[in-house]
């Protein structure tokens, strides 16, 4: 049985190991008096993720904010303090989504980063998984920095590392299992990590394009974005995001990395260098996705020297970050149009670009063009989403009595 100022106390340690800041510190600490007074009080001693639920829920009302799409932030991170611990709890371990420990490395595991980088360069790995596997090196030195690093690096810190996953989607665990799994390998080439290190790391089972990708309703995405509140700043600027992605289908890290001089106004067209292929797309501006982006830089964008069109509107004042997720931004203003969210369905910024692709195709567009559209390098990538239309899956259908020889393959 573990108490819950037991875990309060290990989860106090961990964090300040992990390098939290002290005022944070200082915050957490008020959040877990509070909880330990609201276990007490119901003679509770063992911690429960049940019982901190409904502490949780007594302190802000939760479940009927959730439920009518009016959380706020402060709301979500008494949310977040209580999983955390039930995570805790669980594992041993933060899951890297709580964690702030990968902000700066030593001098020498950056280093060690950098010939990983360069080793994958050499093996002519796309800059996008150079990119993506670089950062899962990060994290993986961050952990297990405190650990010994790399010189006592064996299977038990393997396993504690890979327990942090735990809650990413599947998809998300395979990659960064294939980046831990491709970083140990450099390592053992470069005598940093016995060669049988790389061999605790767990296998996961490829599910590639085994999925049906995730669409809004008819109707849904234009509920959303006339739902978005554009007399406001922020309003404006997550207007625009959200309609380059739901009307030109761009990926979340190319809207974060747009900059002014990608637009041709006079040409009415929009240039974009796709960070997952590297390749250059020349795309129509619609009028309406011209008119949100010159709403927002006229009236919207706060001061900023930074090239990028999209901005943060808290300070410090600058671009996105690629490791800034864009999701919650989607997911608030489906909230707050009564759009309905569910477990079942993913419904990140990415869902927009399958939205697109799906009605597109029910439209009648050609394959080639949809591909061409969404950046995709093969028609293969973009096949994918005729799973995603029972009207396009119901012409595909065979007859029962329909002979399988005329079928063609």
């Amino acid at each position: 049985m573990v108490t819950v100022s037991e875990l309060v106390s290990g989860l106090d340690g961990e964090l300040r190991r992990l390098g939290y800041k002290d005022s944070t510190l200082v915050w957490y600490r008020g959040c877990w008096r509070r909880m330990e007074r609201f276990f007490a009080a119901r003679g509770v001693e063992e911690f429960s993720l049940d019982v901190a639920m409904a502490w949780v829920d007594s302190s802000c009302n939760f479940f009927e904010k959730e439920r009518s799409g009016t959380l706020v932030a402060n709301d979500v991170y008494l949310f977040r303090v209580a999983q955390m611990l039930g995570d805790f709890a669980m594992h041993g371990a933060v899951l890297r989504r709580y964690s702030r420990s990968v902000d700066k490395l030593s001098g020498e595991d950056a280093g060690t980063v950098g010939r990983f980088q360069a080793w994958l360069l050499a093996a002519d790995r796309a800059q996008s998984t150079v990119r993506t596997y670089a950062t899962v090196a990060g994290e993986f030195l961050a952990f297990i920095g405190p650990r010994g690093g790399l010189g006592r690096c064996d299977a038990v810190a393997v396993g504690a590392f890979v327990a942090t996953l735990t809650g990413y989607q599947v998809k998300t665990v395979e990659q960064k299992l294939c980046a831990l799994r491709s970083f140990l390998a450099f390592a053992s080439a470069e005598g940093l990590v016995d060669a049988s290190v790389a061999d605790a790391v767990p296998a996961v089972p490829s599910r590639k394009q085994a999925g049906v990708p995730s669409v809004w309703g008819a109707g849904e995405v234009e509920r959303i974005l006339e739902g978005i509140d554009r007399g406001n700043p922020c309003g404006k600027r997550d207007y625009a995001i959200v309609l380059l992605i739901a009307r030109l289908g761009l990926r979340s890290i190319d809207v974060k990395r747009l900059e002014l001089g990608d637009f041709d106004w006079p040409g009415n067209r929009l240039s974009v260098a796709q960070a997952k292929t590297a390749a250059r797309v020349q795309l129509p501006l619609l009028k309406d996705v011209g008119w949100a982006v010159i709403d927002y830089l006229r009236d919207g964008r706060p001061p900023c020297d930074c090239p990028q069109v999209f901005v943060r509107h808290t300070a410090p004042i600058g671009p996105f970050s690629d490791q800034d997720h864009l999701h919650q931004i989607l997911v608030k203003h489906a909230r707050a149009a009564h759009v309905q969210l569910s477990e079942e369905r993913r419904h990140g910024m990415h869902s927009l670009r399958h939205t697109l692709a799906t009605r597109l195709m029910e439209g009648g567009t050609p394959l080639e063009q949809i591909a061409d559209i969404l950046g995709h390098q093969s028609v293969r990538s973009t096949g994918v989403y005729l799973k995603s239309s029972l009207g396009l899956l119901a012409k595909c259908a065979l007859g029962p009595d329909e002979p399988a020889q005329e079928v063609s393959r």
